[in-house]
């Protein structure tokens, strides 16, 4: 085993991280027996049916690579700035669907990925702050994260990284003549 290299984001990382994002909740809600499909959306990325209880779920994901000196930074949820009212668009897209509103987060670092997947009721009930803000957010300190694993409205995943081999040469080839 070796140490996880440094984070190095390409140009369309913040896009390839986005899908991974949806596509890795997709999975954990398949495996778990729900109906999902990724849809295309203002407001909401997935629409997860439960066949057992009936739920529908339109849920909203952010994803977010960190290097070591961010992972504890908030990741933003839902913005209220330059016009913007991101909680409308996700009630209105649930409302389309006929779901309940569902936020969920990944977040990966150098060595660990972890995914939050909870109620926008429950995200106001308890983790909202009550001052009228620019930005909600989801904490990333170890204090919020503790509160999260205890809270059992909160579906929580951490996935360490093991870095076997992944080692890439950057030395540049002299042409062949």
């Amino acid at each position: 085993m070796t140490e996880p290299p440094p984070i190095k984001k390409s140009s369309r990382h913040q896009k390839i991280i986005g899908d991974f994002g949806e596509h890795l909740i997709c999975n954990w809600l398949s495996r778990s027996g729900f109906e999902v499909t990724i849809v295309d959306h203002t407001g909401i990325d997935i629409v997860a049916y439960d066949p057992a209880t009936k739920a529908r779920l339109g849920i909203t994901v952010k994803s977010r690579t960190r290097t070591s000196d961010q992972e504890f930074s908030s990741v933003n949820l839902l913005s209220y700035q330059k016009q913007r009212d991101d909680r409308a668009r996700v009630i209105d897209a649930c409302t389309a669907f006929a779901a309940e509103p569902w936020l969920a987060v990944y977040v990966e670092t150098t060595e660990y990925a972890e995914v939050y997947l909870t109620s926008l009721a429950n995200y106001d009930a308890k983790y909202r702050s009550s001052t009228t803000r620019r930005i909600d957010d989801w904490k990333m300190t170890a204090k919020h994260k503790k509160r999260y694993t205890q809270d059992s409205d909160v579906k929580h995943i951490r996935m360490d990284f093991t870095v076997l081999s992944w080692r890439w040469s950057r030395e540049k080839q002299k042409p062949q003549q």
